[in-house]
């Protein structure tokens, strides 16, 4: 039995129980460890691991909380649930991405709005002359899932800015008919949260998100708007057809 902690998981400041608790979580929700299924030993757990028993205790028993696993005395510490599911699906078209913005009617929390210019890279088009910015969080029956940082072409911001304060930007953008976004394209990272957007989502450091930059740009080649989106992990899935 390890007496005490080993450094397998690194030098990160994040409690070694959170690290472990997302571990164990993320083997749940891969079926790894099914509904039912009984968990090794905590002596065994904290071998695999290279931790002290009383890490592995602490991690099952915020499991627990979550309603993910049930120790039991005398028999053993059981699989009970399942993390939520990754009910957001990475969409490949501008409308089915205004379509996945309506259909889910988020809770939108405005947690800044200045005018900001965003920084473009080479090759994402030119800049309009003025930006309004905003940081938004978005809910989904109480819980969290993205964290979104938005600039809006000025000109294009001033014509609903009611509706855009208050509702998910991108439908509203699809379907302004004084505007045609000639150019959408989108790139998805894989990174790590960081103390902000942990809190903002509700979710311990360093666990995993899903990173979106969307950008879109008129007839003119401008950017009229610029997203970075970022997504829990465990509310996201990508799924794609690959041609023959």
């Amino acid at each position: 039995m390890a007496s005490a902690d080993s450094p397998r998981f690194g030098d990160s400041p994040i409690p070694r129980y959170l690290q472990l608790a997302e571990l164990m979580r993320q083997r749940i929700a891969r079926g790894q460890w099914p509904q039912g299924h009984r968990l090794p030993s905590l002596d065994e757990l904290g071998s695999e691991f290279g931790v002290a028993r009383v890490t592995v205790r602490q991690a099952v028993d915020m499991l627990a909380r979550d309603g993910l696993l049930s120790p039991q005395q005398g028999r053993g510490t059981f699989v009970t649930g399942q993390p939520s599911d990754r009910w957001l699906s990475v969409q490949t078209s501008l409308a089915s991405l205004a379509r996945m913005y309506s259909d889910t009617e988020p809770q939108i929390v405005n947690i800044d709005e200045s005018t900001t210019a965003p920084a473009l890279r080479p090759g994402e088009g030119q800049a309009a002359d003025r930006y309004v910015f905003m940081r938004r969080v978005h809910s989904r029956q109480g819980q969290p899932y993205c964290v979104i940082n938005i600039h809006l072409a000025e000109p294009v911001f001033r014509r609903s800015p009611r509706r855009f304060r208050d509702e998910p930007v991108i439908p509203i953008l699809v379907g302004l008919k004084s505007l045609r976004i000639a150019k959408a394209h989108q790139v998805l990272t894989i990174g790590t949260a960081d103390m902000e957007v942990a809190r903002l989502l509700d979710v311990p450091v360093n666990s995993p998100v899903a990173e979106v930059r969307r950008i879109f740009r008129d007839d003119t080649d401008r950017v009229v708007y610029l997203g970075e989106v970022t997504y829990r992990g465990d509310a996201i899935h990508v799924e794609m057809n690959l041609l023959p």
